[in-house]
């Protein structure tokens, strides 16, 4: 979708298709890549102001602390959730003791 019919201008599209990925809430953490490595998503509308107020390096930690054990969290959630789906269609596997009778093929074997 971000291409001519000639394919000529993907690389150009690149760099803006890499901004809306990583600005895109994902379902596994809630939360977009761009607020999880710096702590807010960026945004494409652009507004001069004269004066800001930034946040003291402490506070910034502390909510960036914050921001990563809540996604840690999450992810733990999402990782039982997987296991627990994938370990309901495991099936059994049958343990063999030494001297144990068993057939195997060789087919693969050169």
């Amino acid at each position: 979708m971000f291409i001519n019919y000639r394919q000529k201008q993907w690389p150009d599209w690149l760099v803006i298709a890499k901004f809306v990925y990583n600005n895109k809430v994902q379902t596994s953490t809630k939360v977009s890549l761009f607020k999880t490595n710096i702590g807010q998503n960026l945004h494409m509308k652009f507004k001069i102001r004269k004066k800001r107020k930034f946040e003291k390096v402490e506070e910034f930690t502390i909510r960036m602390k914050k921001v990563h054990e809540e996604a840690k969290v999450v992810l733990r959630k999402s990782q039982e959730k997987m296991r627990k789906y994938a370990d309901r269609k495991k099936s059994k596997v049958e343990e063999y003791q030494v001297g144990d009778w068993v057939l195997s093929s060789i087919k693969d074997l050169k």
